[in-house]
């Protein structure tokens, strides 16, 4: 299990950089982000590599949650994710949010909120998938 934050804020201009700008000060390292907008609020998702000083650094900048998530390694192919969704959907397990990229030209990283992250990781461990326990991707 990894921890990923959720910022919730006004989506404006100068959200993301204010955000970022606390992040460098802080000397905390963004591993992996995603933006969504929601009308005039917005979501910032980050996986860093310490979740507790970017928590602490964010207070004022929005809404900050601190949300638990799977990291599964996978090979850079077509089908895996969907090798991975098979393994979760089979045992009733809703994928409720998910992104995902590569970290080398033969692998990627999946990163999945589910509700239960424990019995998900169980479950994709006995599956035999490199869930990672750590937001530094394991040498990624």
């Amino acid at each position: 299990m990894i921890e990923q934050l959720a910022i919730f804020s006004e989506n404006r201009p100068g959200r993301l950089e204010r955000i970022t700008a606390a992040l460098a000060e802080a000397g905390v390292n963004i591993r992996a982000m995603h933006v969504a907008s929601l009308g005039d609020m917005g979501v910032v998702k980050m996986v860093v590599d310490r979740p507790e000083d970017a928590h602490k650094a964010l207070r004022g900048h929005g809404t900050v949650r601190k949300v638990p998530a799977l990291a599964v390694r996978v090979p850079d192919r077509p089908g895996a994710l969907h090798d991975v969704t098979v393994v979760l959907s089979r045992a009733g397990v809703n994928i409720e949010n998910a992104s995902g990229f590569p970290v080398s030209d033969r692998e990627a990283i999946l990163i999945l909120e589910v509700a239960d992250v424990s019995a998900a990781e169980k479950l994709l461990q006995e599956a035999e998938f490199h869930v990672v326990q750590e937001a530094g991707f394991g040498g990624a």
